[in-house]
């Protein structure tokens, strides 16, 4: 932001300078010219007149001498010639004497009283001169002609002269305006800094620095206060839901608990027809303490700042297969983790865990006996794409399936199918997508081929980079530059 408005201020003031300076130097380039125009045609009539006197009185003799000394004082070539055109005398010893210039276009014109002045270059040097070519006489009859040349590397020389002082005049200007820019542009941006900073800690959960709120204009000045109130309430309001979320776990535990002892005590002395409301009613106790813990769980999720690390998808998704095995036979489902290869991505530290936990829980719930739950974890990155790489990881069960409302329902907390006959509490896949968008990652239900359910867990790859630096082995460091990281283990595990 510093740069940006210093070089706005820059711009404008080098817009103004140019304005200002070119058309001034083109000025004056002009004027120089013209004035240095005017005063060799003044010279040059004054010369004429002089050679003209001289031709009267019969001392034409003395025209070479007088046409040298002016040549000497003025530091020009001078030619004169006669009223037909012809050459008396040239400083240059360009033109014989006698030889007839009539032709020429300012001879001409001066033979006809009328004075020519014109630049050129001349092309044995390339150098510019300027050329005056007056007549000599009184009245209308042209006694002699007179042309003078000069040349024009002086005033060149002059003008260029003042051309380099209005540019170290424009670079001193523009030097003063970058330091007075570049101090204002610190004094707006530095109180924006100071709120962004602010924010990056507030996003980690606590500010350590909060912005000041007398500097800068008055404007950042009040919106620094009203953020630092705002930060402040974000904090203490935090503070008390994390201060809830630790102490209703040790809260609740001791009534639920009691309520299920104090239940259960009642067994040995009820009728056998009110058992199955005694079972009904611890069952509803279960679900209920589930359900707290559900919830604990989501506050404490919602209140960590934990920064995602690098994790092998196909190594959590074996070491978890491998524990729920003994779960999925009592019911007679195959736990299948297909993937051979490692893929890592970036996750929370215990995220992947939790995730695949509680996937496998569903689909352990609607399974029906003989069937089986994969597992496989894959990259989508395209070559040459610029989007991030990312890795998929799908659970996939032969369950009854849901619907397309239900699949976009089933991320509501507390939400339940129509006609579910199992005990969830609907806690779950909110944490589900809570741990993925906390990962950076994302959670979908898609319909499985051959029916039931697909949840796709989307995450990003890990550098190969940072891999390395966590420990990858040798073998790695062959797949260095691509998106995702792939090792060989195996991954396979599966009901006996």
């Amino acid at each position: 932001m510093t740069r940006r408005l210093l070089l706005s201020h820059l711009s404008l003031m080098l817009f103004v300078l140019l304005a200002l300076e070119v058309p001034f130097g083109i000025l004056y380039a002009r004027s120089e010219l013209s004035r240095f125009s005017h005063a060799a045609q003044q010279g040059a009539m004054t010369l004429a007149e002089v050679c003209e006197d001289k031709m009267e009185h019969g001392l034409t003799a003395d025209l070479p001498e007088l046409a040298r000394a002016y040549g000497q004082r003025t530091g020009s070539r001078v030619l004169v010639a006669g009223n037909k055109g012809t050459v008396l005398t040239d400083t240059a010893a360009r033109a014989p004497v006698g030889r007839d210039l009539s032709a020429e276009p300012d001879i001409s014109s001066a033979l006809r009283d009328q004075p020519a002045v014109s630049t050129r270059s001349e092309p044995s040097t390339g150098r510019g001169v300027l050329i005056v070519t007056v007549p000599g006489g009184s009245d209308a009859t042209v006694a002699c002609v007179v042309r003078t040349v000069y040349a024009l590397g002086p005033l060149t020389a002059r003008v260029h002269a003042t051309w380099l002082v209005l540019a170290a005049v424009g670079l001193g200007v523009l030097a003063a305006v970058a330091l007075i820019g570049f101090a204002l542009a610190r004094s707006i941006t530095r109180p924006v800094q100071a709120l962004e900073r602010a924010t990056a800690q507030l996003a980690e959960g606590r500010i350590t620095d909060p912005p000041a709120a007398d500097h800068g204009p008055p404007e950042l000045r009040r919106l620094a206060a009203s953020f630092t109130r705002t930060a402040t309430r974000l904090q203490h309001l935090l503070q008390a839901q994390q201060a809830f979320a630790s102490e209703a776990s040790h809260q609740l535990k001791t009534p639920l608990t009691s309520l299920r002892l104090r239940l259960e005590n009642f067994e040995p002395h009820l009728a056998p027809c009110a058992q199955d409301s005694l079972d009904k009613a611890l069952g509803e106790l279960e679900r209920l303490s589930r359900m707290v813990q559900g919830l604990l769980a989501l506050a404490r999720l919602e209140n960590s700042a934990t920064r995602p690390e690098a994790v092998d998808v196909n190594a959590v998704v074996a070491d978890r297969a491998a524990i729920w095995a003994a779960f999925a036979d009592e019911q007679h489902v195959d736990i299948i983790a297909s993937g051979t290869e490692a893929v890592w991505v970036w996750a929370v530290p215990g995220a992947l865990e939790q995730i695949i936990d509680n996937l496998l829980s569903n689909a352990l719930r609607v399974s029906p006996p003989d069937t089986s739950i994969t597992l496989a974890a894959a990259t989508t990155a395209r070559e040459g794409s610029r989007t991030p790489a990312m890795a998929e990881l799908h659970v996939v069960d032969q369950g009854p399936g849901m619907t397309e409302t239900e699949r976009h329902r089933a991320f509501d907390r507390f939400w339940r199918a129509p006609d579910a006959d199992h005990d969830g509490t609907g806690l779950g896949l909110p944490m589900v997508r809570q741990l993925s968008r906390a990962s950076g990652g994302e959670v979908t239900l898609e319909a499985a081929p051959g029916g039931g359910l697909d949840a796709v867990v989307r995450l990003r790859c890990a550098e190969s980079r940072t891999r390395q630096e966590l420990g990858s082995t040798p073998a790695d460091a062959d797949s260095a530059g691509r998106p995702c990281l792939h090792t060989t283990h195996s991954a396979a595990v599966h009901r006996p």
